[in-house]
């Protein structure tokens, strides 16, 4: 997820319950592959050991540029890299790319031809999946998901809505279901997403539509803890929250620097960034949403902390 999984926050999620697999936040190959906006780009694909298998996710249409991001991902020792043919904002597929390629096929899977190759090329074959949606402005999943198949993909990572659909509505399973029977018969992973708010929902939701794993996005947000069923979020106080929180502010800060950023050329993250996290940590208990208000009215991170000093 755009300016959400980088790598402060995957550390976060490591530290309280760690998923299968991990993925970045998706970057542009071509941002990537020019001179002026690789060394901006770099430290959004920063990871830690302990986020092993952590898996690159590019977005773009160029397929030579993802030849060289195939190259690039494999140098910085990434365990797989993932197309992004699903981000569904207009800014994205505007450029052909996201859920944009779901309109072009072709171009789809030279893109996936092209990365396959770069990264054999870097001398290791990592795996290169696919994220997509079940179509662009209407539901195509069983002819889309049989092109993507053509590519041979070394997995499939499909979320229930159209492009048009946004968010608007809830995933549409069904569709999913049925671009899983399509993965079967070609012997590729499958992999759901859309609405998966608790771990218990996931493995629930696998075993229906029988798929291979589940990717889980938005729900992440209203659970930390969400890749340990054995914790109770619930049952956190708001100190154990407010001490996450703080955690969570100090990595962003060794990522990115402190307001106004450290990459003054333009890269990097404004300190405003971390706001969008408060909900994730400052919820389900008294006092929760003034707290919120207060810390979203603050103008920098020492603001910040005293704010949260003074709270506990």
């Amino acid at each position: 997820m755009a300016d959400v999984t980088d790598m402060a926050f995957r550390q976060i999620v490591v530290s309280c319950g760690k998923p299968d697999v991990l993925f970045t936040e998706f970057v542009s190959a071509d941002g990537l592959c020019s001179e002026k906006g690789r060394p901006k780009l770099l430290p959004y694909l920063k990871f830690g050991e302990n986020e092993r298998p952590i898996v690159a996710q590019f977005f773009g249409a160029n397929p030579r540029n993802f030849y060289k991001c195939a190259q690039l991902a494999v140098g910085l020792g990434f365990d797989g890299i993932d197309i992004n043919m699903g981000c569904p904002a207009g800014k994205i597929v505007k450029h052909d790319s996201g859920a944009g390629l779901i309109k072009n096929p072709e171009l789809a899977k030279e893109i996936i031809q092209a990365t396959k190759e770069g990264a054999a090329s870097a001398g290791r074959r990592i795996p290169v999946s696919v994220k997509t949606r079940i179509g662009y402005n209407k539901i195509i999943t069983e002819e889309w998901i049989s092109h993507l198949i053509e590519a041979e993909p070394a997995a499939i990572i499909i979320h229930g809505r159209t492009q048009k659909e946004m968010s608007k509505v809830p995933a549409h399973w069904d569709e999913i279901g049925k671009a899983a029977v399509l993965c079967r018969k070609a012997g590729i992973p499958i992999i759901g997403n859309g609405d998966v708010m608790t771990y218990q929902e996931g493995l629930n939701k696998a075993a229906e539509w029988k798929l291979d794993g589940i990717m889980v996005g938005r729900g992440i947000f209203s659970n930390p803890w969400f890749f340990d069923p054995s914790t109770d979020a619930n049952a956190k106080t708001p100190a154990e929250k407010i001490a996450l929180l703080k955690k969570h502010m100090e990595l962003f800060t060794e990522l990115w620097g402190s307001p106004p950023s450290a990459h003054s050329d333009g890269g990097g993250k404004n300190f405003e960034t971390m706001k969008k996290f408060f909900k994730i940590y400052i919820s389900d208990f008294e006092g929760a949403k003034e707290l919120r208000v207060r810390l979203m009215a603050a103008k920098n991170k020492e603001g910040i902390v005293d704010i949260l000093q003074n709270q506990l």
